[in-house]
């Protein structure tokens, strides 16, 4: 295990696990060779009781067990192997770690997760369990044993992988406690996509402007509905794949836009006081260097987020 330091923003990491996305493990080495204010802190595997707040117990024994149909196999994108269960746990487990030091501290981040296409009964697009929603629901339970009787934990849900989070939508379907807002490419997958609280949809080839235009008005959005009842709780999926360079993003965003999306996201935050948990989601770039690069400077947004998250709490 890795030195944890309170002067440094939590980076979860899954426990034991050798990131199967190449990505993963190029960005967990970048953060050791250039940490910043970062430091690594691994995570406990999430426990099958954790993910019953969420999934359907026949689909959490047909991943453990290993008697996912083929079917099932064909829309997770890969075949059921032994060491999936293990991954899928321990990626969830890093969420539900990140979630917990940001209501400590601020903000935190998972070095994977994101994996918003997993229903409850199913998984999908490379997604097996959904992270951010056993982690939102894990939080609220645990904040409801500590304040019995008062309100409950409200949760944002910042879904800016360029690929609408449409399993994440599913689950929190007419739930008011759990505001979910996508900003995504609109014709790209899931070519059936589930109604978020707020989304919006982006056409290919879309650029800076129109995009952080369009995120400036989605966020002004959020705050006039959540009005009355403020989040507690957010979480940032902040995927990297809108870019340029993206192989599956198909718009047209410079790694510069990038970083002022991650600004604007965490700044909105930090203003109303409200903690964020990140996962870094989707990157899928034609250079897998270029993909981590825009992930570290996602992480040192984070970073520079939470110092002053700390400052303020000085003051």
């Amino acid at each position: 295990m890795l030195a944890f330091h309170y002067d440094h923003l939590t980076l979860a990491l899954p426990p034991g696990h050798r990131f199967p996305q190449s990505k993963y493990q190029m960005l967990r080495e970048r953060v050791e060779r250039e940490p910043g204010r970062l430091r690594l802190r691994v995570a406990e595997a999430a426990t099958p009781e954790a993910l019953a707040l969420v999934h359907t117990p026949d689909y959490i024994d047909a991943v453990l067990h290993g008697t996912l149909s083929a079917a099932a196999q064909r829309e997770i994108g890969f075949p059921w192997a032994p060491g999936l269960p293990r991954r899928s746990l321990c990626s969830v487990g890093a969420t539900v770690a990140a979630a917990r030091a940001a209501l400590e501290e601020g903000v935190a981040a998972s070095l994977a997760g994101g994996t918003h296409h997993a229903c409850a009964d199913k998984g999908s697009g490379f997604c097996v369990f959904n992270d951010v929603a056993v982690a939102a629901r894990l939080m609220q339970a645990e904040w409801h044993r500590r304040h019995p009787g008062g309100p409950g934990l409200r949760v944002l849900v910042v879904d800016l992988d360029v690929h609408q989070g449409n399993g994440t939508a599913s689950i929190f379907r007419d739930d008011d406690s759990v505001f979910t807002l996508s900003l995504h490419g609109e014709k790209n997958f899931p070519f059936r996509k589930e109604a978020s609280d707020l989304d919006v949809g982006l056409p290919d080839a879309c650029g800076d402007a129109v995009y952080l235009d369009a995120l400036e008005g989605a966020l002004a959005e959020v705050w006039t509905r959540m009005a009355d009842r403020p989040p507690g709780l957010a979480f940032y999926l902040a995927g990297a794949d809108p870019h340029e360079g993206d192989r599956l993003g198909r718009l047209k965003l410079s790694a510069d836009a990038l970083l002022r999306r991650d600004r604007r996201v965490l700044d909105a935050l930090l203003e109303r006081r409200i903690p964020v948990a990140l996962s870094m989601a989707g990157g899928y770039g034609e250079d897998l260097a270029v993909t981590v690069d825009i992930q570290r400077q996602t992480l040192s947004a984070a970073a520079e987020a939470w110092a002053r998250w700390q400052a303020a709490g000085a003051q």
